[in-house]
Parts: C-alpha cells; sequence; structure tokens
C-alpha cells in the first residue's frame, strides 16, 4: 500500500511527522492491505492566508481493487487530528463498499 500526503503551502510540511502518519494510516488500514493500492491524502487550510482559528481539511482517497475508489473528508484543528478522522471515516466507508460487494456475491 503506497500511502501519500500533501499539504497545500499554508501548512508546513515535515517529513518525521509525514511518515509518522503514513504510519497510523497504514495501522488504521492494515487488514484491508491486501484490497488497497494506494491511498491519497490532501491536507488543507481552509481559512488559508486569513488566518483565525485553525480549521483544516483533510480529504482521503483510498483506492481499491475490484471497487471505485472511496474517498472520504474530515475537519480538525490540527494535522494529526484531521488525518487520523478521515481514516477512521475510511475504515467504516471501505467496511461498507467491500461489504456490499460481498453480501452481492453471496460470500
Amino acid at each position: 500500500m503506497f500511502i501519500q500526503i500533501h499539504t497545500d503551502n499554508q501548512l508546513p510540511s515535515d517529513a518525521e511527522r509525514d511518515s509518522q502518519l503514513e504510519e497510523q494510516i497504514r495501522q488504521r488500514l492494515a487488514r484491508f492491505e491486501g484490497r488497497i493500492t494506494d491511498v491519497e491524502v490532501h491536507v488543507s487550510d481552509i481559512n488559508g492566508p486569513r488566518g483565525g482559528a485553525a480549521d483544516l481539511r483533510c480529504t482521503m482517497e483510498a483506492r481499491v481493487n475490484g471497487i471505485p475508489p472511496v474517498a472520504v473528508a474530515e475537519h480538525g484543528s490540527t494535522v494529526d487530528r484531521a488525518i487520523l478522522g478521515a481514516a477512521k471515516k475510511a475504515v467504516r466507508a471501505l467496511d461498507h463498499q467491500l461489504g456490499k460487494l460481498t453480501d452481492r456475491k453471496g460470500h
């Protein structure tokens, strides 16, 4: 599973933090390891250059063999919270999609 994290130019990027977040995403999506080919994460500051309270949006797209990509979005006050919240939503969405696929095939 290939995980790629993108941040907009309003957020500082830190390679060490990104690798820790990649590992946490990998752990949360571990049971889908054989089905997911890659995960793309985008984090952006909704307020942009206006400043104000931190309001971050994370969109996560998981590409899975045999079904269309699963995309989720989550808001958070920190990059970590936004990404981990999106990972939780992705697990639920993948469970739902793969469950429907299993039910349809009767397995």
